[in-house]
């Protein structure tokens, strides 16, 4: 049923089912909410609402109200709006929505003998598959006979009544028939004007127990039972009910969901080995041994980080970090980008055949024309006052014209544009803050005044802490600057008036996405490409905004940057992970509890079922858009930058598990029932994966070569290192450039009284910095070796091998694996020809019936005539 609820003189519009009124709490209806706003008189309300409600009738509805005293708060009352058969046989004609006509004859898969594997992870058969499997065709109204109708009250299931009602509502006018005004149509405006105060399908039964109306499926005690629940999440997830219950779009969200964390168990399985390869490979990193080994770490005198506030310091004081690192930056690292730049597309072209098999089992492979030509938005149609006329339908329809189109096409992309740009503007300032801070945390700590902290106090070092401190500001920045950009995105979106639902989603998609993505991966995109690469060196120091802003670029500690970048995406992706499912869980949670405190003291018998739906929280039109986008921010933290943290996959893993009950906990029982809609695959979602996926190979690529430390290595191994035998001994020494001391510029030096106890001036003349330079005192003194330029070479070289190979590796197994599988290919032309087949036969038996009829009588009458005819004359007669 559909209802809106309304204080005062407000009233509540109810889509019922075809069941009596006496079992409403068994039936399968539909409704949505907003709340009132008292911007407008009662009166205007009133008359409103009654003209609508008389189209409403003159529509074929049947309306019935509630009075207001019945309800629990004796303020709300409540009109039910039942849609009998010719209504849903006429629009379901309209929509061309698909029905059975004939019971499928394609025999099921046959039983694999391991089945028995897969028992404890199935659900019981009724719940897996509520409805047995048909071939459908588009319903027309004047062919009744063609279809399998047993029974007009339950043809038709739930979601598709509310559709077709709700379809109804949104194009409904409330003004009078001698004065049209057609900006006054629609449930929508009747809700923003507060004319009505929400409108919402109803829940079919309690989710903790089923409907005491045997009659009723009890679907949403079913999906609580065997899906919302946490201790289901090793199960499988019933789509097929879920389809029902819901319609197909949220089917298609929590089916692509289902997968995506399915195949995430490979790449996580793949991350920890990885990741276990470091561990076990500890013992066997000369590099670090060297950097912590008082005989060579400890006797190598870094030049200072930063100016004034920082002292020159020993390498062996980075140990800790440089094991760190190791975990993170070794051999498996190469491995592991190279695999998830495949896993992705397996991935990708895994889901088109799962989507082709939904999109034929729930009758969506002829939906994207359906949906273009007929869901024209409602908005659309009232704000585009002009008319043109369609070669193809042969009508007069809406259309923007082109000026107008360009202009606000020209203001939307300036607003977007503006955004990004205070994104960037807030990245630059977190680097600011890093620069600036590091110089005080570097002062403050220098007598180690953290070591005192037990179990973390020394990891705890300037760099750490520099890192971490401006993780979380950018995690909060990104976190104020979503909450502000969302409703800016869709006024922007609203203002280029969409034509149709789907160019709405996707107009808005793409937006929301793009500034999420420069919003969540910038800081990310800084650390890997940026930081440490643009240093200078002692004596020519390049800062930031200049010289006079004395903000130093930040240098990579002596194991590279990778470790930093590690932590910048731990924090950013756990932080956004754990903020969403607190909100995804708590929120609805609390306003519900808030919202019911009057109803729960009410009896059970005046606390009816559209009274608990409407105290539950209403699931926006952008429900499933965040979830989506959600979703897809986190598959570009796990292949953008999981060469940097092969873990990422398994948090991701977690978090699905995690998601998919949240998820279906909230939808079954802390929402109202949404309006079901149709939809054929993810949508734009599906692009911006590909364009993501191509991207992070390109990403790994440059992490690989540019941010760890991999490639200076294996070009010291194989070209630099001393000897004829192959070994890291001497690397550290080798990747470290000299200066002298007493040319390094009196701003860049270090405070009096900075500097460590055993510096001493006079006995160490020179410090070491990190780069491929000549030493002081040679004819190219300070200017890059020729190792620096084998190394870049080794880079670039490196990158594009990988991506030769990947990009070579992902079109191959694109072109390998089919979209649709050959068996859903066979079955989508069968039953083409079978509803052609069947269309045929019975327009041929409907034509002999007419002739026999028409023969008939004519046979009856002929003696009535003052000739009979003869008989051939007859026959000709019916032809």
């Amino acid at each position: 049923m559909k209802r809106i609820t309304g204080k005062t003189k407000e009233a509540t519009l109810i889509e019922m089912s075809n069941t009596l009124d006496s079992q409403i709490e068994g039936n399968n209806g539909s409704i949505n909410s907003i709340t009132d706003r008292g911007t407008q008189l009662p009166g205007h309300r009133e008359e409103r609402r009654r003209e609508f409600e008389a189209n409403l009738e003159k529509a074929g509805l049947e309306l019935e109200a509630e009075d207001k005293s019945e309800s629990g708060d004796r303020k709300t009352y409540y009109l039910k709006i039942h849609a009998p058969w010719e209504v849903l046989a006429t629009y379901a004609d309209v929509l061309k929505i698909k029905v059975p006509f004939k019971a499928s004859d394609i025999p099921k898969a046959q039983e694999v003998h391991l089945e028995w594997l897969t028992q404890p992870f199935r659900l019981p058969d009724n719940i897996m598959m509520p409805e047995p499997d048909y071939f459908t065709a588009p319903f027309d109204k004047s062919k009744v006979d063609f279809f399998l109708i047993d029974d007009k009250d339950t043809f038709f299931p739930p979601s598709t009544r509310n559709r077709i009602v709700y379809y109804i509502l949104t194009r409904c006018p409330y003004y009078k028939e001698d004065c049209k005004e057609e900006d006054k149509t629609g449930i929508k405006r009747l809700l923003n004007n507060g004319t009505y105060t929400s409108a919402y399908p109803l829940h079919d039964c309690k989710y903790w127990k089923k409907a005491e109306d045997m009659q009723c499926d009890s679907e949403r005690y079913h999906l609580y039972r065997y899906w919302a629940r946490f201790l289901c999440f090793y199960k499988k997830q019933p789509l097929n009910l879920i389809k029902k219950y819901y319609g197909e779009k949220i089917g298609i969200y929590f089916a692509w969901l289902g997968f995506y964390t399915e195949m995430l168990f490979f790449a996580a399985v793949m991350g920890v080995i990885c990741f276990v390869y470091g561990v076990l490979s500890y013992e066997d990193n000369i590099t670090s041994k060297e950097i912590c080994d008082p005989e060579i770490g400890g006797m190598i005198v870094m030049c200072p980080l930063c100016d004034k506030k920082c002292r020159y310091w020993k390498l062996n004081s980075t140990c800790l970090s440089s094991w760190q690192s190791h975990l993170f930056d070794n051999e498996g690292t190469v491995f592991f980008a190279m695999f998830m730049g495949i896993w992705v597309t397996l991935f990708l072209e895994f889901w088109k055949r799962r989507q082709a098999r939904l999109e034929y089992e729930w009758d969506l492979v002829d939906f994207e024309e359906e949906q273009q030509q007929l869901q024209i938005r409602p908005e659309y149609e009232l704000k585009c006052t002009g008319r043109r006329f369609n070669r193809i339908t042969q009508e007069m329809e809406p259309y923007l014209p082109f000026p107008s189109k360009c202009a606000r096409f020209c203001l939307s992309g300036a607003t977007v544009l503006f955004w990004t740009c205070l994104i960037v503007a807030c990245i630059i300032g977190v680097i600011a803050y890093r620069l600036a801070v590091y110089a005080a945390f570097a002062s403050v700590m220098k007598d180690s005044p953290t070591s005192k902290i037990q179990l973390v106090g020394s990891l705890i070092t300037p760099q750490l802490a520099t890192s971490v401190t401006a993780s979380c500001i950018n995690f909060v920045i990104i976190l104020i600057l979503n909450f502000l950009y969302e409703h800016v995105a869709i006024w922007i979106t609203d203002m280029e008036i969409p034509k149709t639902h789907l160019e709405y989603e996707n107009k808005l998609t793409m937006k929301m996405f793009m500034f999420q993505f420069v919003n969540y991966y910038s800081s990310c995109f800084y650390v890997a490409f940026f930081k440490g690469k643009f240093v200078g060196y002692p004596g020519n120091y390049s800062y930031m905004f200049g010289k006079w802003s004395m903000l130093r670029n930040e240098e990579c500690a002596p194991g590279g940057c990778l470790i930093e970048l590690t932590t910048q995406l731990l924090i950013v992706m756990a932080g956004k992970q754990m903020v969403g499912n607190a909100q995804e869980a708590l929120l609805p949670l609390l306003r519900n509890w808030w919202g019911s405190r009057k109803g729960r003291s009410h009896p059970k018998s005046t606390y009816s079922r559209w009274e608990q739906d409407h105290d539950l929280q209403n699931f926006s039109q952008y429900g499933l858009f965040y979830e989506y986008l959600e979703m897809v921010i986190q598959f570009g933290f796990i292949t953008l930058f999981v060469a940097s943290f092969p873990l990422a996959p398994l948090l991701a893993l977690f978090n699905n598990i995690l998601e998919v009950r949240v998820d279906a906990w909230k939808l079954t029982t802390q929402f109202r029932r949404p309006v079901a809609a149709k939809a054929r695959n993810i949508g734009a979602w599906k692009e911006i994966l590909n364009v993501v996926a191509i991207l992070s190979v390109v990403t790994n690529a440059f992490i690989v070569a540019f941010t760890s430390d991999m490639i200076p290595r294996l070009v010291y191994l194989y070209a630099y290192h001393p000897g004829n035998k192959a070994t890291m001994r001497g690397y550290i020494t080798n990747s470290l450039s000299f200066y002298n001391i007493s040319q390094i510029p009196e701003d860049n030096l270090p405070e009096h009284g900075e500097n460590p106890s055993w510096f001493n001036s006079s006995t160490i003349t020179t410090c070491r910095y990190r780069d491929y330079r000549y030493p002081p005192g040679h004819e190219k003194q300070y200017t890059h070796t020729m190792q620096f330029w084998h190394i870049l070479a080794a880079k670039l070289a490196f990158i594009v091998i990988m991506e030769h190979v990947v990009f070579v590796v992902k079109f191959f197994v694109a072109w390998l694996i089919p979209d649709v599988p050959v068996g859903i290919k066979s079955h989508i032309k069968r039953e083409r020809f079978l509803v052609q087949e069947y269309l045929h036969n019975y327009e041929v038996e409907k034509l002999k019936m007419q002739l026999s009829q028409s023969c008939s009588l004519a046979t009856e009458t002929a003696p009535l005539l003052p000739s009979s005819p003869s008989k051939h004359r007859v026959l000709s007669e019916c032809i």
